[in-house]
């Protein structure tokens, strides 16, 4: 039977487990972009993207510096509320540059309530580790499919005094600690 070499096998363990931690870091940055945008918190918005990064959401790149600010314009004047739902998430990192792929559904509620569009796209980022920390260099935005559609339903008794969210720090996911029966925001 060979011998065991501990040495390397500490080497490879330390790599595959440095491999998974930094997948993670990368994929809590995108979610925390996507939370910040839902609820229009400039702050930890630009904290995901370095600030000589851009943002390719439509026909114009954005500087990361105006991004979180022209995003949140974007969906305030359009939607009265906007939720991103991320999915299918490959990662390919290559020392301390990462190049991802996301898949996300926009979901957007029209400023008078009555109808929701679904759009789906993907989000093409490229991630740079930087002193330990991962951001957003740039983005790169699709949309690919959309649908819209009837959100009355809403308005219904089905779902009167269920909890909403809100486009601010005072949303109840900012609580600490949760507690149950808490005010909020509801329907």
């Amino acid at each position: 039977m060979p011998a065991i070499d501990v040495e390397q096998e500490l080497a490879a363990l330390k790599a595959s487990v440095q491999h998974i931690r930094d997948r993670q870091d990368i994929l809590d940055v995108i979610v925390r972009e996507s939370r910040g945008r839902d609820r229009h918190d400039e702050e930890l918005t630009a904290g995901c993207y370095w600030p000589e990064g851009a943002d390719e959401h439509g026909p114009v790149p954005f500087s990361a510096l105006e991004y979180p600010a022209k995003a949140n314009r974007g969906h305030a004047a359009f939607f009265a509320m906007n939720q991103h739902n991320l999915a299918n998430h490959s990662c390919e990192i290559d020392g301390d540059t990462a190049y991802c792929e996301t898949y996300v559904i926009g979901t957007l509620l029209s400023q008078d309530g009555l109808t929701c569009t679904m759009a789906a796209g993907r989000y093409m980022d490229q991630m740079q580790r930087r002193d330990g920390e991962w951001r957003i260099l740039w983005r790169r935005s699709t949309v690919e499919a959309a649908i819209q559609g009837d959100a009355s339903w809403l308005q219904t008794a089905a779902v009167k005094g269920f909890l909403k969210g809100t486009r601010d720090r005072g949303d109840l996911s900012y609580a600490r600690p949760f507690e149950v029966g808490a005010p909020g925001a509801r329907w």
